[in-house]
């Protein structure tokens, strides 16, 4: 058993929010899913006030070490996801986390306190990597403006609070001891790295229809092992660690760097029972290292 915040989970390995569509899975493998569900936790989809589309096609773009996405956070908004995803989701064998982003502390606020009044919630994290609209910069950017947003949303709610960092900032420790003043509960890293795909037409345009993406895979790993182990040096939260984890070594490097849950994304796309597979190899390694 793995202890994160006051939750006693099966094992380290979740699932990197907005990566594994448990209800879609339910779909295609019935109840079986629950016996053989692949994380610890599962971490929903970001959720935002509003209904979002997300961005045009195309929205992949596939590199040699990894991929870029340009998804644009698709939802159901607040009251769909309240009405319609929740229902589905709190019949998982598993403690539910919710990711939320707003591009204002208000909306934070009120995205937690309607998050924070259901049961079948058991924690929240929050999605900083969001622009603000009135300085265009991401909320997690900058500590001041992270610590601000910490403040403001600790007191709406009991539950345990991650914050999910953004890797496009000059000192990702430094916001993470923001966050860890301000009172947050826990902190994941990394989330995608800016990035762009040329159209293969050779005209320099963009092939993604949000013009950029975000990256993520095997490229990013050694990107996010070194900022999971310079956030941990620097606060003493729980830190969920991701990027590129595809097998149950990297998991392991990740753990060695201070985080003490890791999480799967980019290889659930190739693989949907990645995770199980990851946190089985994951127990072997640590057999085979004297549980280090």
């Amino acid at each position: 058993m793995t202890a994160f915040c006051g939750l006693q989970l099966a094992h380290p390995v979740v699932n990197g929010s907005g990566t594994f569509d448990a209800i879609a899975a339910r779909r295609a493998f019935g109840p079986a899913l629950d016996g053989a569900f692949p994380f610890a936790a599962y971490v929903s989809k970001t959720i935002t006030l509003e209904p979002r589309e997300g961005n045009p096609p195309p929205r992949l773009y596939e590199t040699p070490g990894g991929m870029i996405n340009s998804i644009g956070l698709p939802n159901k908004g607040l009251a769909g996801y309240l009405e319609h995803d929740l229902p589905e989701l709190a019949r998982l064998p598993v403690p539910l986390i919710t990711n939320v982003m707003g591009s204002t502390a208000d909306e934070v606020v009120r995205l937690v306190e309607a998050v924070d009044a259901r049961r079948e919630i058991a924690a929240i994290e929050l999605n900083v990597s969001c622009p603000n609209v009135k300085t265009g910069l991401d909320l997690g950017a900058d500590p001041a403006e992270l610590g601000a947003l910490v403040r403001a949303v600790r007191p709406r709610t009991a539950k345990p609070l991650i914050v999910k960092l953004t890797p496009n900032t000059a000192d990702v420790a430094l916001v993470a001891q923001a966050a860890e003043d301000a009172g947050a509960d826990a902190v994941s890293l990394i989330n995608t790295l800016r990035a762009f795909a040329p159209h293969p037409d050779g005209s320099g345009a963009p092939w993604l229809g949000g013009g950029t993406g975000g990256m993520s895979g095997p490229a990013v790993r050694a990107v996010a092992l070194a900022q999971v182990a310079a956030v941990a040096r620097r606060v003493a939260l729980p830190v969920i660690g991701m990027g590129g984890v595809a097998s149950g070594r990297h998991a392991r490097q990740f753990l060695d760097a201070g985080a003490t849950l890791v999480a799967v994304g980019t290889e659930s796309f190739r693989d949907p029972a990645a995770g199980a597979r990851i946190a089985r190899e994951l127990g072997a390694e640590s057999a085979n290292s004297g549980n280090r």
